[in-house]
Order: structure tokens, then sequence, then C-alpha cells
């Protein structure tokens, strides 16, 4: 808003001098253009590291005195469901926050982005690992966004300390994972906690992982095509396995009433001993350089934390998967006229965004490991060291099921692993729901 006041009163005084010296208004109006560059982002403001992560974008909006930015923050659902309603009313902003395909594949299909690969030339595109410039990987099978990373959607965050407290160590088989309940309930403590209350979080950060060792990577292209089905029971198996660990008591079906904001805190907290998320959500337990506090502490309690696979599941066909995908990132809107100075704008801003220095203090902040080749720091905390070597540990990745399936199947598949969950519906009925909407989808395309 400042920024704006200045630019009008700057913009007076020039038509004013230009009028008297006899410059027509049209021509003092084109002498000040300021371009206004709309942008829609992911950001949680309760996070550590929100502050800074502003601070980057404030930094352009003051270093370039002709562009303005109007910046839009939402996360979780609420940022889903307003993409999907710029998408429905084609008005995408200029500079959006998106996924490769999954619950933004809308956006890619009706190719309202641009096509970044020419836009940002192959000496720009350089600087990123091959996989994030592959564009076979995104929906609309162009590079409609450049990832920031490779996400690997499953970890396990085990207090090692805590297991060991209790004479317990890290479970390498689901029979180890089992054997803690009893201990650890004793003494008010959860085995796994994760925030079933989000219907993505069990879809996303544990089942993706538990399909991939049942049905592996390439059933699910199979599925969508009609060669397999939901019900047959290499995938049945992987629901009824959900229901094991509901039944054992390694997963409290009162997680289904704890929201993604919760979870954090209890496990900091040490009321589990293991936490089930995304490689993201090492960010929460980081330093916030605004406060100078952290969850975990990186002097002493983040070395007590390892970062884990899921274990040996009894049944499992393909050992040691664990699910991945191609990380988000921005995309331009293709409504933007090539040439223009607008467009000049916003491939100003992108590269900004994307730039060394940028993207340095995004892994300094501990949001990702960036897709960037050429950044490097010394001043990484314990558990995002930890996380680039689990990275190194995963054998092989299979899908994250929102990243590979329409949401008219998977938004079923969320909703039937909450009602496992809540024991409201068997593995079977659930297997035969999902095939009814895979049937739906498969008939109307």
């Amino acid at each position: 808003m400042k920024k704006l006041i200045v630019n009008l009163l700057v913009f007076s005084v020039i038509s004013f001098a230009l009028l008297a010296n006899g410059v027509s208004e049209s021509q003092a109006q084109g002498s000040a253009e300021v371009i206004t560059l709309k942008v829609f982002d992911y950001a949680d403001a309760t996070t550590a590291g929100y502050e800074e992560t502003e601070a980057l974008w404030e930094k352009f909006d003051e270093d370039n005195s002709d562009i303005v930015l109007e910046k839009e923050n939402l996360s979780n659902e609420p940022f889903h469901q307003k993409l999907a309603a710029y998408v429905a009313a084609g008005t995408i902003p200029d500079i959006v926050y998106m996924y490769p395909g999954g619950r933004s594949a809308d956006i890619h299909k009706q190719k309202l982005l641009k096509d970044l690969k020419p836009l940002l030339g192959d000496e720009f595109l350089s600087n990123f690992l091959p996989a994030v410039v592959d564009s076979e990987d995104q929906a609309g099978h162009y590079l409609a966004m450049l990832p920031v990373s490779i996400c690997y959607s499953s970890v396990m965050y085990v207090n090692e300390k805590l297991l060991n407290e209790n004479g317990l160590e890290v479970p390498k088989t689901y029979e180890d994972l089992k054997a803690m309940v009893p201990k650890l309930k004793a003494k008010g403590i959860q085995t796994v906690v994760m925030a079933n209350k989000d219907d993505w979080v069990m879809q996303s950060c544990l089942y993706s992982t538990i399909a991939g060792r049942f049905v592996g990577k390439d059933w699910f292209g199979q599925v969508v095509e009609g060669k397999v089905k939901f019900t047959d029971k290499e995938f049945v198996d992987s629901l009824r396995f959900v229901d094991t660990l509901y039944k054992d008591g390694v997963i409290s079906r009162d997680t289904i009433q704890l929201s993604y904001g919760e979870v954090p805190g209890l496990f900091a907290a040490g009321k589990a001993a293991i936490l089930i998320d995304g490689d993201w959500r090492q960010s929460v337990f980081l330093t916030d350089k605004a406060s100078g506090e952290a969850l975990i502490s990186p002097e002493k309690q983040q070395s007590d934390i390892v970062l884990e696979a899921f274990p040996v599941i009894p049944g499992e066909k393909y050992p040691g998967v664990v699910s991945s995908t191609l990380g988000c990132g921005y995309g331009i809107s293709a409504s933007i006229p090539s040439g223009s100075a607008k467009e000049a704008a916003v491939l100003k801003l992108f590269k900004y965004i994307y730039s060394k220095e940028v993207q340095k203090t995004y892994l300094e902040l501990g949001k990702y490991i960036t897709s960037r080749t050429d950044v490097v720091s010394d001043s990484l905390e314990p558990l995002t060291l930890k996380m680039k070597e689990y990275y190194a540990s995963v054998p092989e990745t299979c899908f994250v099921l929102d990243s590979v399936l329409d949401p008219a199947i998977y938004t079923v598949i969320n909703k039937v692993l909450q009602e496992i969950g809540l024991g409201t519906k068997t593995p079977e009925q659930g297997a035969a729901e999902i095939q009814q909407a895979a049937d739906a989808w498969i008939a109307s395309n």
C-alpha cells in the first residue's frame, strides 16, 4: 500500500510536469506505467519461516518500482477450493502455486498456463534436476509449472530417544511396531500420530505407500484402463492392512479427530513416539528465525529424531517402496499476451522466485530440498540434513494416489480410508465403492 501511494504521488508529479511542457495526458500515463501482477500462493501464517518467505516477496516488490504485487495466501483445503474456483471461472492469477497433477489436474488439462520451456529457455532450466524439467509427469504433458522439489509424501518421524527410554528400538517390521503399542499406551503415549481429520492425509502420507507395497507402481495405470479392479484381492489386501493398523491400536481411531495443525505439537511434546507425514512437514519443527525458537531444538532434540520409511508389511510384494511425486511449484497464466510488458514483468518475478539466492533461503528454512542443483548451504539444521539422507535411503518409489488418479476416484479413496478408520466400513465395502467411482469415471472418459 505504501508503494502504491508513493507511485501515485510520483505519477501525479510527473504528469503535472509533462502537461506543463505540452505533453498530453495519455503520453504522461504511458511514461509512468506500473504493472500489477496477481499472485496466488500456498502459505500458512502459523508455520515457522512464514515471515521470512513473505519478506522475499516484499523485497521483490520494493526493488521493482514498476511492478506491484497483489498476493493472496491460502493453505490446506481452502487453497484447493479457491484454485478450483479460479479454474472454473477461467480467471487464473498471473502466477499461481500448484501441483504437477492431482488436485491441480484441470488447470493443466485445460491449458490455462503457458509452456515454461520456451519461455524460460534451456540455459535457465539447466540449473534444475532433469526429473522436474521432464514434462511427461505433469497432467497436461507440457511444462505448465516448475516443481521446486521432488516430494516424498510418506516419512516416519521417529523419536528414538523416547523409544529407548521405554526399552524400545526403531521398528524394522510391522510386528515390531505392533509390539510397542501396549508398553507406550501404558505410559499415555500414542505409537503413531497422524492428522486424519483432514481426509487427504492418510491417503497421501501413508496409504499411497501401503498400496505401492501391495500392487506396485504400474497397477494404477491399468486400473484406469479397466484392466484391473479395485475389488481385486491385492488392492483389498492393502485396505485390510489399514484396517489392521487401527484394530491393533498402532494408529488410534481418535486420530480422525486430529486436524493438520495439531499433530506437530503432540509429537514434539512426546505425546507420540512416531509421526507419519510428508517430507515437507520437517519445516514446522525448525527454528523460526523471527522468534528464534524451534518446536524441536536443533542443538539437542533434533538429534533424537530419526527419519525412516514405513517398516516391512506382512504380505507386501514391493518391499521398501515409498510414495513420491514431483513437488509443487509455480505456473504462469496463459492469458498474459506473449511479448507484452506484462509477460516481461511476470518472467522477472518468476526467475526471482527460482533464483539461486531465494531457493537457498527456502532450503535453509527447511521448506523443501530444492530442485535447483547449484544451491549449497552450511547453515542447515540437523533435521534437514537427515531428510537429504532419507531421500538417498529410499530404494524405489511408487505413486502418490492423488497425483495419478482423477479426483473423482481419489476423493472416494480418501473418504473410504476415514470410514475404515472409524470402523464404519469394511475394506471389502470400501473397495466396491471405489470401483464404482472408477467405473463411472471410465464410462465418462
